[in-house]
């Protein structure tokens, strides 16, 4: 039979293309099934190889019928790729609410002006990124989505804020560059991973001047409300009169930053009017060559030729002490350079006045130097982000001190400076209560247990307070504590519970009593329990203290938390004693880090910031991960 003669079947139903509206098969010779090795075209009967695939049957159509191609395509072609990404993501899908979310940790991370989100730069970059989304308004972002990421951040600290054992607080106040005041304060503990936590906890706009009552009355607030009151808190400050009325009225302990009281002794040196006179000099000539292109130039070409490092000059500031030092340590580092710059033709053409050191003042620069070196390294160790503790504090005082006592080889000036120094420092953590906290949180460091900065009957008094301590924690807490069985007269303190749960159901009606055997009635009084009676927390404590004073001192570059970590336990009553001391910190310095980055949010670009969202951003600033 002629092809022309056949009949074009239909293609089989699991056949999905669309193109088989427009081709089919014939049937085989014996009529029965049919020939797929060509497909037919329904228009032109034309034979179209098939190979299990439409591609040769597309091909045919737009060969030969473009119009009907055209069609087919647009009738059951699948979206093209433009057409999916010009689709927009619903601002509740998870894509979207996950942008969303990283462009409002973006803002509050970065302190980016809210505005950021109308930038079309900032807006081009997405679109890049993601076509599909569409960002929300600056109002969705201060309205909803910044609240509700302060919100989630601040279940997650109070919720970490529950399981610390102790909580102790840095507070102090800063000013904006709109000059608005605020006071910011921080919470920090030992979590029971032994990790040392600080958390932003809220940032106050004070419209009230900054009265002890006042600050008394912020401190308060915040206790109740982040609910820390039961945490018996240990308050930081700096030492402005103000904040000591505030601790004192609000009956917390009360801490002086010891960053404070370095910086308030050397800031009583620098005020010598030799070492005064001396940092004018070279105060004047880094400025010079700050401001000056052709100082700078000759100083960066007599840096190369002497083989000195291409550092700046440093200029100082006038809040920060250690500025001046690494004012003077730069100049004397760079002072040949210096020298030979300030002898240049090209220098000195164009300023006259401008003169190096003499040597009498190199010399007395140079015993600045030596001399405020101690206090440089505490003020360094003091302003680590994770450490130091109070612990270091009382150690650092008395080394201090030790370091400030005149030699008979220290020159006038240095004599000077060292009575100076240590005139200051002699009338700081000077009251009974100061000395106490300092002493039993420099006793839990296992660096500097041994006290060698104390008298023995100093120590011996000292660790007779954390045993004190250690048993009160004991008691108040009913801490389930056991006593090792095989040493000698010893016993647990879980037989004394089962001993008293014996006692209670003897007194319990629903318990039917014992009968009291004959045996018991002949030989009760031979026989009678001789089991030693149960250590008191008094002596449990004491015990630890004894193990703990008898093992081995930490390196002082040790980690003292890593060390409780792994020995907590072995002394466990001393362990929670520890947390509750060493989460205090020696400075309040890591919170006014916070003060200054605090001072760039309220800009000119965020003049209509809320305190509402000053607050918002920097607690998420600061606490989120």
């Amino acid at each position: 039979m002629a092809d022309s003669e056949k009949q074009v079947r239909e293609a089989p139903s699991n056949f999905k293309s669309k193109v088989w509206a427009h081709f089919g098969f014939y049937n085989t010779d014996d009529g029965k099934t049919l020939d797929k090795d060509y497909a037919i075209c329904k228009n032109c009967l034309a034979k179209v190889k098939y190979n299990g695939n439409t591609t040769n049957m597309h091909s045919h159509l737009v060969r030969h019928h473009p119009d009907l191609a055209s069609e087919e395509k647009t009738a059951g072609s699948q979206p093209t790729i433009d057409s999916v990404f010009k689709a927009k993501l619903p601002i509740a899908s998870p894509r979207a609410a996950s942008i969303t979310k990283s462009i409002a940790g973006f803002i509050c991370k970065d302190l980016r002006p809210y505005s950021v989100v109308e930038n079309e730069g900032f807006r081009r970059m997405l679109t890049t990124l993601e076509p599909r989304y569409e960002v929300p308004s600056r109002r969705y972002f201060t309205d909803k989505a910044i609240p509700a990421l302060y919100a989630e951040t601040r279940a997650k600290v109070e919720d970490a804020l529950k399981s610390a054992e102790r909580v102790a607080l840095t507070c102090d106040g800063w000013t904006s560059r709109a000059t608005e005041s605020y006071v910011t304060i921080t919470a920090h503990f030992i979590d029971n991973n032994w990790e040392l936590q600080s958390y932003v906890l809220q940032t106050r706009v004070m419209h009230e001047s900054h009265t002890g009552a006042h600050m008394a009355e912020v401190l308060e607030k915040a206790t109740e409300e982040w609910k820390l009151t039961g945490k018996e808190p240990a308050v930081v400050t700096d030492n402005a009169s103000n904040m000591s009325v505030a601790v004192e009225m609000t009956g917390y302990q009360h801490i002086r930053c010891f960053a404070h009281v370095l910086n308030l002794a050397s800031q009583r040196a620098l005020k010598l009017t030799a070492v005064a006179r001396l940092l004018g000099r070279v105060r004047r000539i880094s400025v010079f060559f700050h401001r000056s292109t052709p100082a700078a130039d000759a100083l960066k070409r007599n840096q190369r030729m002497l083989g000195l490092a291409p550092h700046k000059l440093i200029t100082d500031v006038v809040v920060r002490w250690n500025s001046a030092y690494e004012m003077l340590s730069r100049f004397l580092e760079q002072q040949p350079a210096v020298t030979a710059a300030l002898l240049s033709p090209e220098v000195r053409r164009n300023v006259a006045d401008i003169s190096t050191l003499t040597e009498a003042d190199i010399s007395n620069a140079e015993e600045v130097v030596q001399a405020l070196k101690p206090m440089l390294v505490a003020t360094k160790s003091m302003c680590e982000e994770k450490s130091p503790t109070i612990s270091v504090i009382a150690p650092l005082h008395a080394q201090l001190l030790s370091d400030t006592v005149s030699t008979i080889e220290d020159s006038p000036l240095v004599k000077e400076i060292k009575r100076t120094i240590h005139e200051d420092l002699s009338k700081r953590y000077k009251s009974t209560e100061e000395k106490n906290i300092l002493y039993v949180a420099s006793a839990l460091d296992p660096r500097f247990k041994s006290m060698l900065f104390l008298s023995p009957p100093d120590v011996q008094e000292t660790y007779a307070k954390v045993v004190s301590k250690a048993a009160a924690l004991m008691e108040d807490a009913d801490v389930g504590m056991e006593t090792d069985d095989d040493e000698e007269g010893g016993s647990t303190e879980q037989s004394a519970a089962a001993d008293d749960t014996s006692d209670d159901n003897e007194n319990d009606p629903h318990t039917p009593k014992k009968r009291k055997s004959a045996l018991a009635d002949l030989l009760g009084q031979t026989f009678k329990d001789t089991r030693a009676p149960l250590l008191s927390p008094t002596s449990i404590a004491e015990k630890e203290v004894k193990q703990y004073q008898d093992a081995p001192p930490l390196p002082l570059s040790d980690d003292p938390l890593a060390w409780w970590k792994s020995q907590a336990h072995s002394y466990p009553l001393l362990a929670k004693l520890a947390q509750r001391y060493l989460c205090v910190p020696g400075t309040s310095v890591s919170a006014e880090r916070i003060f200054s980055t605090a001072g760039d949010i309220i800009t000119s670009q965020r003049s209509a910031l809320t305190s509402e969202h000053a607050d918002q951003l920097l607690f998420l600033k600061k606490n989120m991960p």
